[in-house]
């Protein structure tokens, strides 16, 4: 963390500007010329398949040569046989990475309540799959108490660089895994449908795993000797905190640079911090027990805190339900038209039961650092209730409701609490109010903030508890406040690792390269000198955390190719800064 740190922007674009323009290195098109020719005639062989690039393009015969004889590589000779390498690991090895996530995927990897990370049946399950694969590929392996599997490919060297990337997911909703044609998904099923990958993890991070995997096979079997050790570590509590990696950096030294394959492209050098924002609201249950009136008895939105819900639901109870039933059928259709243009669509249906009467609404799911890319059902639930006149007395869940409807509304940006603000290169705070169940006598909402740079948590806490007082205050509203907020990151890399990282990725996929912010938080936090590469691509949803989350073929493809090559010029470089 470095506070007086004065531009990230101005400093990474400047570096990007000064990255070594490689002349004489394939390039995007080069390389799609290269898989065409190969896909028509498959090569049994790394060494065929040079021998089949160098008839092609006759520029790579002096690189290739030198690899042939073993002589040491560097500079474009190194990047184009690194690059050659990642276009045949991603071509001749696609069908084996896809297996591999699929038996990864298959593993539910959710933390459980009851029971600690490291001795869940499926994190225990997930540690020995690393295992083998590792003894397959002649990988060393270490099991650090099941908190982190660690994988190494050694090097001529002292030095190590660390990879990144976790093997836990959040929960799912299994109803809401439903295709646009009606076909249900099993969230821990990989399923294949076109070129697209479904399945809890396929993108966040099981698809990395397999993928970085492979691109460690693929180097030790291709011989190219490694100036540095590689260290994959695969944490197991990411999602809830990060408490594996915590505990193994109290064990074993950290390498001195690390890349986390955990958020996108094209290389990430700065973090939001993530913040869960908790308010609980006793339960009444006397003040919902008169039947000649309508309270909302029960309300649900995300299964996990940093995901942005696909639906949320309302159960009402007691008085004329029918009448209830047709009050919010005929509201229903002007409150869709009023606030559709807040945000994006959405829908809402009503389902009347012999005793009582559901409410859904239903909107487009999100990574919970990206609201914006998503359409939260939760607060239009609240909001439609109250506009409807369908909140009465003063149970738990009226006042979460107003709770909802007064310090959010429809939007994500902390307006309506008084609390916002941005930063010019991370972007602007934003407050998603996705989680609301009742659990141990308490009804709790929950609001996953993510915070960039221009405020400190003891701050932003301050200032939230403020306002959520006052507001309980001002509507005699009993609650407890507990929020737990993390620090963003700014990093400020220089030099070779970071110029490699944005090179690779601008040459393999022809677009722009430059570093970027991110609004997620990653375990990158807890590493020095960490820097996010991937998995996500630019322009695209990112499927984290979302009901149907999924890896897209040509991204998985991309990964795969970007990895290989990583792994042999940042193990390579002389020096990283």
């Amino acid at each position: 963390m470095n506070r007086s740190f004065p531009s990230v922007l101005s400093a990474v674009l400047a570096l990007a500007l000064a990255q070594p323009s490689l002349a004489d290195t394939l390039k995007k098109p080069e390389l799609d010329k290269l898989a065409a020719i190969q896909q028509a005639t498959p090569s049994s062989s790394f060494r065929a398949f040079l021998a089949q690039a160098a008839k092609a393009d006759p520029r790579l015969k002096a690189s290739i040569a030198a690899y042939q004889k073993k002589a040491p590589l560097a500079g474009d000779d190194l990047t184009n046989i690194g690059r050659l390498l990642g276009l045949y690991n991603r071509l001749h090895d696609q069908k084996a990475v896809i297996s591999s996530i699929e038996a990864m995927v298959a593993l539910p990897t959710v933390r459980e309540e009851k029971v600690p990370p490291h001795e869940s049946k499926p994190i225990v399950e997930f540690g020995q799959l690393i295992e083998k694969m590792a003894g397959d590929f002649g990988l060393q392996y270490r099991n650090v108490d099941n908190r982190i599997f660690e994988v190494k490919l050694p090097g001529r060297g002292q030095e190590e660089f660390g990879i990144l990337t976790h093997a836990d997911v959040v929960p799912v909703i299994a109803d809401e895994w439903v295709l646009d044609d009606g076909t249900r998904l099993d969230p821990f099923k990989m399923t294949r449908v076109g070129d697209y990958l479904y399945g809890r993890g396929t993108i966040d991070d099981k698809g990395s795993i397999a993928a970085v995997m492979y691109a460690m096979k693929a180097v030790k079997e291709s011989g190219l000797p490694l100036d540095r050790t590689i260290r994959l570590m695969i944490e197991t509590t990411e999602e809830t905190g990060g408490d594996g990696m915590k505990y193994y950096r109290a064990k074993t030294p950290l390498p001195d640079y690390n890349i986390v394959l955990d958020s996108k492209y094209p290389a990430v050098v700065a973090e939001k911090g993530s913040g869960a924002l908790k308010v609980f609201f006793p339960v009444d249950e006397a003040d919902g027990s008169n039947a000649a009136r309508t309270f909302v008895t029960a309300m649900t939105g995300s299964a996990a805190a940093n995901a942005v819900p696909q639906t949320a639901t309302a159960t009402l109870r007691g008085g004329d339900l029918t009448q209830v039933a047709a009050r919010l059928e005929f509201a229903k259709m002007p409150f869709v038209q009023k606030y559709e243009g807040q945000g994006g669509k959405f829908g809402i249906d009503i389902l009347k039961q012999p005793d009582s009467v559901e409410v859904k609404v239903t909107g487009v799911s999100a990574h919970g650092s990206r609201p914006e890319e998503g359409v939260n059902p939760l607060p239009r639930l609240a909001l439609f209730l109250q506009e409807s006149a369908m909140v009465t007395g003063g149970n738990q869940y009226t006042k979460a409701i107003k709770y909802l409807n007064d310090l959010y509304g429809t939007g994500y940006l902390g307006e309506k609490m008084g609390v916002g603000y941005g930063d010019a290169f991370m972007g602007p705070l934003t407050m998603s109010p996705n989680l609301i169940r009742e659990k141990d006598g308490r009804l709790e909402v929950t609001a996953n903030v993510r915070m960039p740079r221009g405020n400190t948590p003891e701050k932003l806490t301050q200032a939230i508890n403020e306002k959520i007082n006052a507001w309980a205050a001002a509507n005699q509203a009993k609650v407890e406040i507990d929020y737990q907020q993390g620090d963003w990151m700014a990093r400020d890399p220089k030099g070779a690792w970071l110029s490699t990282l944005l090179n690779i990725f601008g040459d393999t996929t022809g677009l722009e390269a430059q570093p970027v912010p991110t609004a997620g938080s990653t375990t990158a936090k807890l590493m020095p000198n960490a820097i996010n590469f991937g998995p996500a691509m630019p322009g695209k949803k990112y499927t984290a955390h979302n009901a149907k989350e999924f890896k897209e073929i040509a991204d998985l493809d991309a990964d795969m190719q970007m990895f290989t090559e990583m792994l042999v010029r940042i193990g390579n470089l002389k020096k990283m800064q």
